[in-house]
């Protein structure tokens, strides 16, 4: 009852984002010598920059892991570490997974003779989408303090110093030399403004279309200031450009990330009546459930299925050719089928069971045996419950009772309501 059905649509479009974005803006050229070397269609193909902006959603990411953890915090009635721990387990188990597998694949493919160019694109792609640990481990440890403080002193205080942050980092970037190394403090700062409007959000702050609508009005206004002023068009980062907007992330990125959670909110209604369908609803329940596992193995996926179809030594269109032409993003199109239904495969191999099946399994009688025979382990009875007799419709009291217990049968068949 505490979920939110339209931020469970936004995770789940943010994940399909980022999914979506990496794979088309990811091309591995196979050389002559059977190496796979990285390229990117923003390159060659700029006029295509203005597409990251519907598929770079780390954002709204950000945004539903504020909304979730506040939620989550709210629910826990043991002490905040223990939250803290459980939290962070969700997050860092599948990464240890990863790691654990990407090492043995590594040193499969290295006996096998993989070439050096192959083996050093493989462990970038699977190795660089961890970075968001950092900053959303240090946000949800800190999502106390920070709740607290958008109680007391309202988002928009809590929001402004991040974004003085970020502004500092984007200065810095342009003034210093090139080559000079700024302080990652943005990376916290700026994931941080839509982290802390999924906490107001939870807490009912952000509610209504009016909100939703400052928050998209004054995003899409930030987003043409920082344009005209000369921020890159691209949400993510070209190589060969000098600045990036997501690494470090910039003003743009944090004006973008506003703008997509106004948008996001205000499609509320809309959310809620796709995922009234029920194969809307199970599809983004399952993003949802596998959410994490789905972001960090879509690249090694990737790199999997294009360095394996390479050992045949055929370039196929759109996986193994050079993103210099638009006939390469229709050929990319055309292989993402292949790609999900391998990560399908890949995050249904690797999932564990979750809390109801752990829960079915301690209901589950051992030995073929009805286990302590309770009103739960079997079907229900009209003589303990009738609901002719319960009064209220919208108020019923359930009395669950032993089966093997007759005289508390009695009583409670034979209570009014």
């Amino acid at each position: 009852m505490s979920r939110d059905r339209a931020v469970d649509a936004l995770r789940a479009y943010a994940i399909g984002g980022v999914v979506l974005g990496h794979w088309l803006v990811t091309g591995l050229v196979l050389a002559g010598d059977g190496g796979l070397h990285q390229a990117s269609p923003l390159t060659t193909m700029p006029d295509l920059a203005p597409m990251t902006w519907a598929l770079q959603t780390l954002g709204l990411f950000f945004f539903a892991a504020g909304f979730g953890s506040a939620r989550s915090l709210a629910r826990h009635r043991g002490g905040t570490c223990r939250w803290l721990a459980r939290r962070s387990r969700r997050l860092l188990l599948p990464t240890v997974a990863l790691l654990g597998a990407g090492a043995a694949v590594l040193l499969a493919a290295t006996v096998a003779g993989a070439p050096d160019d192959t083996l050093t694109v493989g462990l970038h792609l699977a190795v660089s989408p961890l970075w968001f640990l950092a900053p959303l481990l240090l946000l949800v440890a800190a999502s106390g303090p920070l709740r607290a403080a958008v109680r007391r002193w309202g988002v928009t205080r809590c929001v402004v110093p991040a974004v003085a942050v970020v502004a500092a980092s984007d200065v810095a970037v342009r003034l210093l030399p090139h080559g000079v190394a700024v302080a990652p403090v943005s990376v916290v700062a700026a994931w941080a403004v839509p982290y802390l409007l999924g906490l107001a959000y939870a807490d009912g702050r952000l509610a209504g279309r009016r909100a939703a609508g400052l928050l998209a009005a004054g995003g899409a206004a930030a987003l043409a200031v920082l344009l005209a002023v000369g921020y890159p068009v691209s949400a993510v980062g070209v190589p060969g450009d000098g600045v990036s907007n997501l690494n470090p992330p910039s003003l743009l990125a944090v004006a973008l990330a506003v703008t997509q959670v106004g948008l996001g909110l205000l499609a509320r209604p809309g959310w809620e009546r796709l995922l009234a369908r029920p194969l809307a609803g199970r599809a983004v329940t399952a993003v949802n459930r596998n959410a994490v596992r789905i972001y960090l193995w879509h690249q090694p996926v990737l790199v999997a299925v294009t360095a394996l179809t390479a050992r045949s030594g055929l370039a196929l269109p759109g996986l193994h050719t050079a993103p210099d032409v638009p006939g390469w993003v229709l050929a990319r199109f055309c292989w993402l089928p292949v790609l999900a239904a391998v990560l399908v495969t890949v995050v249904r191999t690797g999932r564990r069971s979750g809390p109801a099946d752990r829960t079915d399994r301690w209901r589950r009688p051992r030995g073929g045996a009805v286990a302590d025979r309770s009103a739960e382990c079997v079907p229900a009875s009209a003589q303990v419950y009738d609901h002719r007799r319960s009064g209220r419709p919208d108020l019923q009291e359930v009395i669950a009772v032993r089966d093997s217990d007759p005289p508390s049968r009695g009583r409670a068949d034979g209570q009014p309501h």
